[in-house]
């Protein structure tokens, strides 16, 4: 079987294609490489997969469909979209570049899993498409219509398109909000990998308002686990919630991270961000009920392997 992975260089992305090269398939790995963080890191990300016979490097952008109409016209029989413009702040400070990327590149790729008659699609959503929604934990059936940034709007553009594309021509296509993943080559501009550089360098870290927003951290094996599930049984439209479904605080996260690093934090508050949700909390019972899904990485035990990480 083929697959293939946009975004395949990034944090999520390097990681399921090493799981899909591990369990036999071929794996078509779509990046551009893009500057929002050092291209190098997502090259190092890569650099085992790359090695591997059955993995093929697409440097190009989903958003050129000549490139992707050759690329999944080589019989692919799996797509799963990860690639984006990432970061909520980010997205405010240039609304019209995440609406490109995120909306018009998953046009690209449905339109090109269409005519190529791809008949399984992955699409990496997330968990900002609930906003701040009052009703916690959040579940997949929730009022999605009140993002509160542009990166959370075109995430919910593009369910809808994906949507469209079900009903239209019978493609199946599985939704998967993933709820503020973290581990080994997780971004830089991240929390948790901002705040452990920080605290191991003994420099400031920024805590934006009082630190009491909550965050439902989820460590990237368990998203690996449910996403190569909902390949597995991708049929007709369902959208999933894969989260750990333990949300905690940040001044509890940065706890935490202190007995990881066996170093204190030293905090330095700052004003609310605009477009920073109050909370995330995953409902995962339907995950759990349809796919199988068991999270079981406590932070305690995610924090440990990626400050292993970190420090190699």
């Amino acid at each position: 079987m083929k697959v293939l992975i946009t975004g395949a260089a990034g944090f999520i992305g390097s990681h399921l294609s090493e799981r899909l090269l591990d369990d036999g398939l071929m794996v078509v790995g779509v990046d551009n490489f893009d500057d929002f963080y050092d291209p190098q890191i997502k090259r190092q990300n890569i650099e085992d997969c790359v090695k591997n016979k059955n993995f093929q490097l697409v440097e190009a952008d989903i958003r050129d469909i000549a490139a992707m109409d050759k690329a999944i016209g080589s019989g692919v029989e799996i797509i799963v979209h990860l690639a984006a413009r990432a970061g909520v702040r980010p997205s405010i400070e240039n609304p019209l570049l995440y609406a490109d990327v995120n909306i018009n590149g998953t046009m690209v790729l449905l339109e090109t899993a269409k005519k190529h008659k791809v008949n399984k699609f992955i699409f990496g959503s997330s968990s900002s498409v609930y906003g701040n929604n009052k009703k916690v934990p959040f579940s997949e059936g929730d009022n999605v219509d009140f993002p509160i940034s542009p990166y959370a709007a075109t995430k919910r553009a593009a369910e809808l398109l994906c949507h469209t594309y079900h009903h239209l021509y019978g493609i199946s296509i599985t939704p998967l909000r993933f709820f503020t993943v973290y581990g080994p080559r997780q971004r830089p501009d991240l929390a948790i990998h901002k705040f452990a550089k920080l605290i191991e360098q003994g420099k400031p870290i920024p805590v934006y308002g009082d630190g009491s927003m909550m965050r439902d951290f989820t460590y990237i094996d368990d998203i690996i686990d449910g996403t190569v599930a909902a390949m597995n049984k991708c049929t007709g439209f369902n959208i999933y919630n894969l989260g750990e479904s333990r949300p905690i605080s940040v001044n509890d996260l940065i706890a935490e991270l202190e007995k990881a690093l066996g170093k204190k934090a030293v905090k330095k508050y700052s004003p609310h961000q605009p477009g920073d949700v109050e909370r995330t909390y995953a409902d995962v019972t339907k995950a759990v009920k349809e796919l199988g899904y068991k999270p079981d990485t406590t932070i305690q035990a995610g924090l440990a392997k990626f400050v292993q990480w970190l420090r190699q």
